[in-house]
C-alpha cells in the first residue's frame, strides 16, 4: 500500500492501524528525511558521505525519536529532500523496504511525499489523504503541545503552509494526487472512522 499526503493530514495514524491490522511493514518515509535533516544540523561537516553512512545503518527505531517533529529538523528536513542525490539513496531505502520486507510481514505500507507517483508505482492500493490547513494545523499544535513544545498555533500553521509550497513545488518528486491515488480528506472525520472507510475500499477492490 502507498500513501500520500501533507503533513498532520492524518496518513501515519491510518498507515499504523493499516499495518497493524493487515501484518505489513510499515515505514513513515517523511521520518528518514526528518533524521538525515537532524543529521544536517548537528553536523557542520554535513556531506553526501555521511548521508550515505546513516541510510547503511538505519534503523527502524532512529525513526521513533520524538524529536524529529520539531519544526526546524522539518524546515531542514524539506531543504534534505531537494537534493537529487540524497533523494536516491533514501529511494533505494524506501523500495527495498516496500518490495522486500521481512519474511513475518504480508506486505509493506509506506506513506510520504512522493510514495504513490516514485517509489511504488504499481502498489495494490494508493491513497492520498489530505486535511485543509486549519485542522492539520490544530493537530499538530496540540501533537507539539504533548511534547511540552512552546509553539503558537499561528507559527504551526505557517510552519506547515511552507512546508506544503516546498513539497509541492519542489524539483525532483513533489508531493502531488496521482490519477490512480484514492482521496480520502481527513478534515471532517474521526481516526476511527476514517480507518473504516480505507478497510470498505480496500475489502470492496479485493472482492472484485
Amino acid at each position: 500500500m502507498a500513501i500520500d499526503s501533507p503533513a498532520a493530514a492524518g496518513a501515519g495514524t491510518q498507515a499504523k492501524l493499516i499495518a497493524k491490522e493487515y501484518n505489513l511493514l510499515y515505514l513513515d518515509t517523511g521520518k528518514i528525511y526528518r533524521l538525515i535533516g537532524k543529521l544536517r544540523l548537528e553536523n557542520k561537516k554535513f556531506n553526501y558521505n555521511l548521508v550515505k553512512k546513516k541510510i547503511r545503518n538505519l534503523k527502524f527505531k532512529d525513526l521513533e525519536n520524538k524529536e524529529l517533529i520539531s519544526d526546524p529538523i522539518a524546515r531542514s528536513a524539506s531543504i534534505i529532500a531537494k537534493d537529487k542525490n540524497i533523494r536516491k539513496l533514501i529511494k533505494n531505502f524506501q523500495k527495498s523496504c516496500a518490495y522486500n520486507p521481512p519474511k513475518k510481514f504480508s506486505g509493506s505500507v509506506l506513506d510520504g511525499r512522493d510514495i504513490t507517483s516514485v517509489i511504488m508505482k504499481n502498489a495494490t492500493f494508493k491513497f492520498y489523504i489530505t486535511a485543509n490547513l486549519s485542522v492539520r494545523a490544530k493537530r499538530r499544535f496540540l501533537e507539539l503541545k504533548k511534547l511540552k513544545k512552546k509553539v503558537s498555533l499561528k507559527e504551526v500553521s505557517k510552519s506547515l503552509k511552507n512546508r506544503d509550497y516546498l513539497d509541492k513545488n519542489r524539483k525532483y518528486s513533489p508531493l502531488k494526487k496521482t490519477k490512480d491515488s484514492i482521496l480520502i480528506n481527513t478534515s471532517k472525520l474521526s481516526k476511527k472512522a476514517c480507518f473504516k472507510k480505507i478497510k470498505s475500499i480496500m475489502h470492496k477492490k479485493l472482492s472484485n
